[in-house]
């Protein structure tokens, strides 16, 4: 049986939703490409105030630009996402490429509930981690990125995604050992 997600994922077409459709139980809306139309925002906006948003475009270009445009109108939506090697299929980068179980791997990812001892990151782990200020710095928030599938960002988009995201600081520490 397939695990069943309550949120409406985001995708960016038709073959998205197939391969979303393989892995898990869900509603997709699909905003084919850059061609976000002021219906298909209307929907993404009913739906948010409904069940609530989960981002998963491609890990190209695109699909962070169109990540971008939904999470500056959706702040509060919960982002999923692949690295370009599990979504890669012969240059073709793309959710529709991705295997069932990196489909499911990256939704669980994007549920993590909050903890109640949870303690936030502030820039200076990052900065002691060498995640940011540094000569390597942006090779390592690569790696790092890369390890925890949550899509490469800069210093404060890591520092908001390791936050909003709640990321043990045991697994922060595993990956950082692990680079």
């Amino acid at each position: 049986m397939k695990p069943k997600i309550e949120e409406i994922i985001v995708v960016e077409g038709r073959d998205d939703t197939a391969a979303i459709k393989r892995a898990v139980d869900a509603t997709t809306i699909e905003t084919h490409g850059f061609g976000m139309s002021k219906e298909m925002w209307q929907v993404m906006e009913n739906a948010n105030a409904t069940k609530g948003l989960i981002v998963f475009t491609d890990p190209d270009h695109g699909g962070r630009s169109i990540r971008k445009k939904i999470m500056e109108r959706f702040p509060e939506a919960k982002e999923a996402f692949l690295t370009p090697e599990k979504a890669g299929k012969k240059g073709d980068v793309g959710i529709e490429n991705a295997a069932p179980e990196d489909i499911i791997e990256a939704l669980k990812k994007s549920l993590r509930k909050q903890t109640k001892d949870f303690r936030p990151y502030e820039m200076a782990v990052l900065i002691n981690y060498g995640l940011i200020g540094g000569k390597t710095s942006r090779q390592r928030r690569m790696l790092f990125c890369d390890k925890l599938d949550i899509g490469y960002s800069n210093g404060k988009a890591l520092l908001n995604k390791l936050n909003g995201y709640e990321i043990p600081i045991e697994e922060f520490e595993r990956v950082i050992r692990e680079i």
